[in-house]
């Protein structure tokens, strides 16, 4: 029986240092790239651990932010006015979306660039970012989709 046991740790000792080394793969993750906020409320603080001081509270689920650093399960994160701090990873998510900027509404067309309009967006507003061409992105606002001018939103494009 124990040496049964003993073939046994041999057997999956492997598999579990495999496992265990997942986590420092994630790690190494291309730096920067694009991510969201996927809870309703995150803390960004001044530093990577909950001993340092809160910097910013964020109730926008669904905000894009670029992770431009990693560091043990945190993220180094900047925002669309470009602030950065750190939020711990698990409250991001790696689905794209983008949020609406400069100044005034601007149209969302059923076609890149010059189709007809379906509705108009305000800056602030958040969609999940769809493909990208001519210049325009399709952006899902809540099942309002239509292509908006790339230049009008922030989390488009390369990090």
């Amino acid at each position: 029986m124990a040496l049964t046991m003993k073939r046994l740790l041999f057997t999956i000792a492997p598999a579990i240092l495999v496992g265990l080394s997942a986590p420092a793969a994630a790690q190494d993750a291309d730096v920067p790239y694009w991510a969201s906020i996927s809870v309703e409320e995150v803390n960004m603080r001044v530093g990577p651990g909950t001993k340092y001081p809160v910097e910013w509270v964020y109730r926008r689920e669904g905000l894009p932010l670029k992770v431009v650093r990693l560091m043990q399960g945190w993220r180094l994160v900047q925002d669309p006015d470009g602030d950065q701090g750190w939020i711990v990873g698990i409250m991001l998510t790696r689905e794209r979306t983008a949020i609406v900027t400069g100044k005034g509404v601007t149209p969302m067309l059923d076609e890149p660039g010059k189709g007809d309009l379906r509705w108009n967006v305000e800056p602030g507003v958040i969609g999940k970012l769809g493909d990208c061409r001519e210049n325009y992105c399709l952006l899902d606002v809540e099942g309002h989709v239509g292509w908006v001018a790339a230049d009008r939103l922030w989390g488009e494009g390369e990090p």
